[in-house]
């Protein structure tokens, strides 16, 4: 990247010494341009045409004059010194125009102007367009092509982590042909550790089943041998565990497939308000919290109706797990996006592990163990599933008291 700048540096400092050396033999400046107005030469001649009537006159016919007395003008000490040692002199009027004073004698002085002073100007505009062809094009055209690559840059840095690919280095004029390489060869080193987790995951999910099916075979022959009553509280107890890791199990099935890669989703127009109504409707049946639900008559969008009822589903069964005494649901349609927000008067959740709440086998405090249900996969499904539809899920305080979960999806 040093390179880069250095070059383009040293290109404009060439580039203005040639334009500069160019226009000086194209456009030469003359010395007819001077301002002749202001020399002490020109004073002196107009003093020495004052000694006589027909330098007078000939004053006269080139520039405004009169005479004028010494007395009538005012001088400083020190301009005055000065007309008395080189018998002329020269000051300015409120338009910056030069006017000359020239003595003729001991009571007379020649007044001469007021004369206007102009500076120099180019008579062609040509200079100022090779200037801007030589210098601004060549560096318009470069500061483009490093904004394209740049562009790029970004999204591949934004590709990288994910399972999709992109296409960076497929030209060899790429700026960031040296950056490219490097992603990309991350990018694999990335996407051969996740399919390795992801392998891992599903394989050790799979094989659990096995041990646990003769788990319950076991458990369910002992039960008929078994006469101690203490015992059979033992054997619920295991019993228990194994439907625990029976559930941990599916759940991480279902997160290994949809961690795999994206689905091909069937988007279709469904109304989410029946979508929400029909989730709630299967979450109300064994529950005693109050569901309080605030949509809209209608509200139409574009998605996977299944999989955006399964995230729906997940976040009001959360909240159902922690809540007290009310889940309250909300939905909310603008001119850009739909907004749905699920919050609960439960004990809530520190902003200090807000950041690790979509993160796949969180763990929060105690108030939100494994006593309540679930593994910490509700909500990393959730995420997964909202980022298919190009949206985002946030956390924050409800006014219930508890957690607020709300998913934004672009229309």
């Amino acid at each position: 990247m040093g390179k880069l700048f250095a070059s383009l540096y040293l290109y404009i400092i060439v580039s203005l010494f040639l334009v500069s050396g160019v226009i000086e033999q194209l456009w030469p400046y003359e010395d007819s341009q001077q301002q002749i107005a202001l020399d002490d030469e020109f004073g002196h001649s107009l003093w020495l045409l004052a000694q006589t009537p027909q330098g007078l006159t000939k004053v006269a016919s080139r520039f405004q004059s009169k005479i004028v007395q010494k007395q009538d003008l005012m001088l400083p000490v020190q301009q005055q010194q000065e007309l008395n040692l080189h018998n002329y002199i020269y000051l300015f009027d409120q338009q910056q125009r030069a006017i000359w004073y020239i003595a003729v004698d001991n009571e007379q002085l020649l007044q001469v102007g007021p004369i206007t002073v102009s500076a120099p100007v180019f008579s062609s505009v040509w200079p100022y367009l090779l200037l801007l062809c030589v210098v601004g094009i060549p560096v318009g055209l470069w500061s483009f092509l490093l904004w394209r690559d740049f562009a790029k840059l970004r999204l591949a840095c934004e590709a990288v982590g994910g399972s999709q690919d992109f296409e960076l280095s497929a030209t060899s004029k790429s700026f960031f042909l040296p950056i490219t390489d490097t992603l990309s060869a991350m990018q694999q080193r990335i996407q051969h550790l996740l399919t390795a987790q992801q392998e891992l995951t599903s394989s050790v999910s799979h094989e659990f089943r096995t041990p646990l099916a003769r788990l319950k075979f076991a458990l369910a022959m002992l039960e008929d041998k078994v006469a101690d009553e203490k015992a059979f509280e033992y054997i619920d107890n295991m019993q228990l565990d194994i439907v625990e890791l029976e559930s941990l199990v599916k759940e991480m099935l279902d997160y290994a497939r949809l961690d795999s890669q994206q689905p091909n989703l069937t988007v279709q127009t469904c109304n989410l308000v029946q979508l929400v109504e029909s989730v709630v409707t299967k979450l109300d049946f064994a529950t005693q919290i109050k569901l309080n639900m605030q949509l809209p008559a209608l509200c139409s969008y574009t998605c996977d109706s299944h999989f955006i009822a399964r995230s729906i589903q997940n976040l009001v069964g959360n909240a159902l797990k922690y809540a007290r005494h009310e889940v309250r649901i909300s939905l909310v349609e603008n001119t850009g996006q739909v907004i749905l927000s699920v919050e609960d008067d439960g004990p809530g959740i520190e902003q200090s592990q807000w950041d690790a709440v979509f993160k796949p086998f969180a763990r929060l405090d105690k108030s939100r163990d494994k006593k309540t249900g679930g593994f910490g996969l509700g909500l990393a499904i959730v995420a997964k599933i909202v980022s298919w539809h190009q949206g985002s899920c946030t956390i924050s305080n409800s006014e219930l008291g508890g957690a607020k979960f709300t998913i934004y999806l672009p229309k």
